[in-house]
């Protein structure tokens, strides 16, 4: 089977997972994260392939989506398993996709590979900016959390549960994480990038407090 033949077969599989999502980990958030990661792995020199596998299944295992990490990681291993994929991909794959995750900033990683860095900068970039916006707003509603709640402040340390928890606000989640990420990234490109997208979320929420005020 031929490398392209391996993307298309994964593709279609994870497509039929995501399709229907309507919570911000949806079908074309996979797309665009493994788009940004294609581009980045071409500005760094890293395994485009390999870079494209772990984009399309990265949200295949979330801890958010799944029963446990366990679980998920499972089920991308027996994919990638049928799918004939030699072991040592495989094991890049997989070993990207359990150490990429933001977990609420909770968990020290374990270092990634130069894929990884490009799969996991394009998974936060995808949190930033205007995209990112209307995900956080998307998955807010998808787990019943109110918008704002000018009562309530950032959680300034949380525990794995507590991030995962449907606690917090739409706006809390700014501060929680995505204002965070800028600092977070690994590739030259990315940073460059995320400089941007940050700048938009701080435009928002200035926007946003003034008409919360009835200022504008």
């Amino acid at each position: 089977m031929s490398l392209q033949e391996y993307i298309t077969k994964t593709e279609e599989f994870v497509q039929s997972l995501f399709q229907d999502d309507a919570s911000g980990h949806d079908w074309w958030h996979i797309v665009r994260v493994r788009d940004m990661a294609l581009r980045l792995a071409q500005a760094e020199g890293a395994d485009c392939f390999i870079c494209q596998m772990a984009a399309l299944l990265h949200d295949v295992a979330d801890d958010k989506l799944n029963s446990s990490e366990e679980v998920g990681l499972k089920k991308v291993d027996d994919f990638l398993s049928q799918l004939g994929l030699p072991e040592r991909d495989r094991s890049a794959i997989l070993d990207i996709i359990a150490n990429m995750s933001y977990r609420g900033g909770q968990k020290a990683q374990k270092p990634l590979s130069l894929e990884g860095q490009c799969v996991q900068d394009a998974d936060r970039l995808d949190a930033l900016g205007a995209i990112g916006i209307a995900r956080t707003m998307a998955y807010s509603g998808h787990k019943g959390r109110l918008i704002h709640d000018p009562a309530l402040e950032p959680r300034a340390q949380m525990t794995l549960a507590e991030y995962r928890s449907d606690g917090g606000t739409a706006i809390l989640h700014f501060y929680e994480k995505l204002l965070k990420l800028k600092d977070l990234m690994n590739t030259d490109m990315a940073k460059t990038l995320a400089e941007g997208r940050h700048a938009f979320l701080e435009t928002y929420l200035e926007q946003f407090y003034a008409e919360w005020r009835s200022e504008r």
